[in-house]
């Protein structure tokens, strides 16, 4: 059967189709020339600037900003040592049973030796953990090295250095309605990792965090006390150490009560002295 279309009603139809059209039009023209602002936001992007946002950053765009911090870092001079493969592979075996341990296993973590005769360890966002030669030397067993790799995987668990960037960012004024240039992250990310310290509540909760990750991973909890308290007692010049994660007096006293009320008591690993100096013996 066939409809017969009226006059007026072929005309009401003319007139939405010639609507829409001029619509369409209107929206072309003005993506083709968009204002001074549009114009810049347009050149930002097709310039390939990439833009974080802070306040909900994901898993993998944490690890993404870890690696170019890790890139940075390498370039402005943090050399990695790789003298002795097997020194590398006994720091990443300790690691990896650590981070399997802590509150965020899903992380692909890197354990890297710098090669540094200071005291000091520090870790990016990401999974990325640092350990100083000159702090492996100091360490008298496998449990006080462990304890240091276990806090420093507490501030990544606790996302620390993340919250850390959220403030410099917005105190820097470099955070706006797209977010944050990563370029601009990762210089921010480079001065939390050498050179900011990191706040006393971050120190208490990346403590309690590697404290209890050791126990789950079965090293002897008493490592990371042991070795805070032979910082802390240090006559003379302060580790560097001691100027990225400050106060370790209270954390003494802190983990010290921690061990009495919560330590694991089958965690026992990692106290033979003799065979952890023969580990690190090549240093």
């Amino acid at each position: 059967m066939i409809t017969r279309i009226f006059p007026s009603v072929r005309r009401l139809h003319r007139r939405w189709f010639y609507g829409l059209m001029a619509m369409v039009m209107a929206v072309g023209i003005g993506l083709a020339t968009p204002k001074p602002s549009q114009a810049g936001l347009l050149d930002l992007i097709f310039n390939g600037i990439q833009y974080i946002q802070l306040s909900n950053l994901s898993t993998q765009d944490e690890v993404r900003l870890g690696r170019r911090i890790d890139a940075q870092l390498k370039r402005q001079g943090v050399r990695i040592y790789n003298r002795d493969p097997q020194i590398v592979a006994y720091v990443d075996q300790i690691g990896q049973r650590l981070a399997a341990a802590s509150a965020r296993p899903d992380l692909p973590y890197t354990f890297q030796v710098v090669q540094d005769d200071s005291i000091n360890a520090f870790a990016t966002m990401g999974g990325f953990v640092y350990i100083h030669t000159g702090l492996m030397e100091e360490a008298a067993n496998e449990a006080e090295l462990a304890g240091v790799l276990a806090h420093e995987i507490g501030h990544i668990g606790g996302r620390h250095a993340v919250n850390q960037m959220r403030q410099i960012a917005l105190a820097q004024g470099v955070a706006g309605a797209l977010g944050v240039d990563q370029s601009a992250l990762v210089n921010i990310g480079v001065q939390l990792a050498l050179s900011l310290p990191n706040s006393r509540a971050d120190e208490y909760d990346a403590d309690q965090r590697g404290f209890r990750t050791m126990g789950q991973a079965r090293y002897a909890q008493s490592g990371l006390v042991s070795f805070m308290r032979k910082l802390d007692e240090r006559s003379g010049a302060r580790p560097e150490f001691l100027s990225t994660h400050p106060d370790p007096g209270n954390r003494v006293e802190n983990l010290e009560a921690m061990l009495e009320s919560e330590g694991n008591p089958n965690a026992t690993d990692g106290l033979n002295n003799s065979a952890y100096q023969s580990k690190i013996s090549s240093l």
